[in-house]
């Protein structure tokens, strides 16, 4: 976007309603609605690396629902993300739902494209397959990437019944790939039980270290974000968030959900203390409508990704 453009932001929810406005996240322009774009919002409604509950495939269409309640100026940030970047909704990505494959190399090749043309994505999706993609484009644009990951899970297992790329695994295979800064990895927000004992070791020798649940009951977010910018550094940095990171109070709408999360203030807070890395991605999955109530979950969701988008425009606004 060139000095002399303005962004173009959401409709004026005080003159249309926003159960009228457009089906866009938070009511946002189309991709072909504008000259240029530095941040699009990127739908891929895929769900076939799940091993539990279904349903993710339904994710974005939800989260765009339930950002209707957004407004335009974030205080949290003093920022108003729309108006220093220009954000669009680009829509769903089409892709196979029979072939994971085929999938992840549909969502490769989209992603490489945006890059391509200078445009940050943040997608949403789906399910955790989809990260694994994701992160291929961005080391294909930035060599070896930081993660920070936030999640009820570690995401670094093996296989699930033979299967190397599902919703559990895309983090072994990105760090087996080569993709991944090892020493600038880290996990929030896990908890609950594992497979083994060896667990933890194993996620530990692929170049993670972990923030758990517990440890925002036992320290303050404010020291945490502090351990988190620490580990990170100073080089590229992607941010993939599992709506399951969250209690299920605060999301049942989810397909493998685990008691003791964080609450919605917390993984909020946390997102704000990102300001100023180098983020140069980002996603946001597992939401599952059908387990929605009274769209708890596509709300926190929806504030999720607006807090990222925020995080994006401040880091702009300061360079």
């Amino acid at each position: 976007m060139s000095g002399a453009e303005r962004p173009v932001g959401p409709v004026d929810s005080t003159r249309i309603p926003r159960y009228a406005g457009p089906a866009t996240f938070a009511q946002l322009p189309r991709a072909d609605q504008v000259p240029s774009t530095d941040v699009a919002v990127l739908g891929v409604p895929f769900d076939s690396g799940v091993s539990y509950r279904p349903g993710a495939r339904f994710g974005p269409s939800h989260i765009r629902t339930a950002s209707k309640l957004l407004r335009p100026y974030n205080p949290a940030l003093d920022v108003s993300p729309f108006a220093v970047q220009q954000v669009v909704d680009a829509g769903d990505l089409a892709v196979n739902p029979f072939d994971i494959g085929e999938a992840v190399a549909t969502i490769e090749a989209a992603a490489r494209g945006f890059a391509a043309d200078g445009v940050k994505l943040l997608t949403l999706g789906g399910d955790h397959t989809i990260a694994l993609p994701l992160l291929r484009a961005v080391h294909a644009e930035h060599g070896p990437i930081g993660v920070v990951h936030f999640d009820a899970h570690l995401d670094t297992w093996d296989t699930y019944f033979g299967e190397p790329t599902t919703h559990g695994t895309p983090f072994r295979r990105a760090s087996e790939e080569g993709l991944l800064d090892p020493a600038r990895c880290l996990h929030v927000g896990i908890r609950g039980p594992l497979y083994t004992s060896d667990d933890l070791a194993q996620d530990g020798v692929l170049g993670f270290q972990v923030i758990r649940a517990d440890d925002y009951e036992t320290g303050t977010v404010a020291s945490l974000v502090a351990k988190a910018r620490h580990r990170l550094g100073d080089g590229p940095v992607y941010v993939s968030v599992d709506i399951d990171v969250l209690d299920p109070a605060h999301a049942p709408g989810t397909g493998t959900p685990e008691a003791g999360g964080l609450t919605s203030r917390e993984l909020l807070h946390t997102l704000r203390g990102l300001v100023g890395l180098d983020i140069v991605g980002a996603d946001l999955v597992e939401v599952s409508p059908p387990y929605d109530h009274a769209e708890i979950t596509g709300i926190a969701a929806a504030h999720v990704a607006y807090e990222l988008l925020s995080v994006l425009a401040r880091n702009r606004a300061a360079d």
